[in-house]
């Protein structure tokens, strides 16, 4: 059975913000459900993270400032969100999907969070519209309670992994990797175990042959116990903020290589959804669906 991460809370009223259409993490459950890819049985509630669970990634005075609201308007600003008490609970209950989901995913090859992949989040501030890095914590949490004693961070969304580069800079149970836009968010990079930055444009085949000629490589190298994977799908050339050229077919079959892949390899695999900021919402929601689909065709 395929585990999916899902609470109401992902869909909580913020502030519109027209570079983050909340409304894509209910369409899509639905559209999961109404095709019969999932059954409401393959979902399951995240718990809201503790505080020491937090802290073993992100920095005590940071998580405190956030939880009690006391952020500077500078700091604020960076993240892209009011910052509210109801932002705040929905971050730690998605990083709890995404913990609860590796967890998961040890046991069957993979699960999903509907939500996450807040790679953007440092170990001491926000950006991007991330507070929390949810992988960063959950890689943690597995590591701490020795679940795992290696992690490969497989970044695929357009933006850098830069929180994520940061929080892991030089500790050598987890190799970070990113394939991101060379020109786009964030301006200064941070340094990822290996980054690759594509152009501008960049189409199907040419993506495509550059994840293959790595990934691969990379699994024998590191040999993983668990991936997590950021399936962003703001690679799309329909996407506002996304500048790479992939069709929705290019973006499934990035996935299918990964899936793929990581099965041959018996991997697990834990995946958070990340960006995707398309014009018309059924772009967004068709790429990311196209990721449970896979997900539940290959590995049940």
């Amino acid at each position: 059975m395929l585990k999916i991460a899902w609470s109401d809370i992902y869909a909580h009223p913020l502030p519109e913000n027209h570079r983050f259409p909340m409304s894509k993490y209910p369409l899509l459950r639905e559209q999961l459900l109404y095709e019969g890819t999932v059954e409401e049985a393959d979902f399951f509630e995240p718990i809201a993270l503790e505080r020491s669970e937090i802290i073993a990634t992100h920095t005590p005075d940071y998580w405190d400032r956030l939880r009690y609201l006391q952020l500077s308007k500078s700091e604020i600003r960076k993240t892209g969100f009011p910052l509210s008490e109801a932002l705040v609970h929905r971050e730690i209950v998605i990083a709890g999907g995404t913990l609860a989901a590796a967890r998961y995913a040890m046991e069957t090859g993979v699960a999903m969070n509907i939500a996450g992949g807040t790679h953007h989040a440092f170990t001491d501030r926000g950006e991007g519209f991330c507070l929390l890095n949810d992988m960063a914590i959950a890689a943690n949490c597995l590591l701490a309670e020795g679940s795992v004693g290696k992690v490969l961070m497989l970044d695929l969304d357009v933006h850098q992994g830069n929180g994520t580069a940061e929080i892991f800079q030089g500790k050598e149970e987890v190799f970070t990797f990113s394939m991101h836009g060379a020109k786009n968010y964030p301006a200064k990079k941070e340094i990822s175990d290996m980054d690759i930055g594509l152009p501008d444009g960049i189409g199907d085949e040419d993506y495509l042959s550059v994840l293959e000629e790595h990934l691969p490589d990379l699994l024998h190298r590191v040999r993983p116990d668990i991936v997590f994977f950021q399936s962003g799908v703001d690679v799309l050339a329909t996407d506002k903020l996304g500048r790479l050229g992939l069709s929705r077919e290019g973006c499934r079959l990035r996935d299918r290589f990964v899936f793929r892949s990581l099965q041959d390899s018996a991997i697990p695999v834990v995946v958070s959804m990340g960006g995707g900021y398309s014009v018309d919402i059924k772009d967004i929601i068709e790429a990311h669906a196209n990721t449970f689909r896979l997900a539940q065709d290959i590995y049940f």
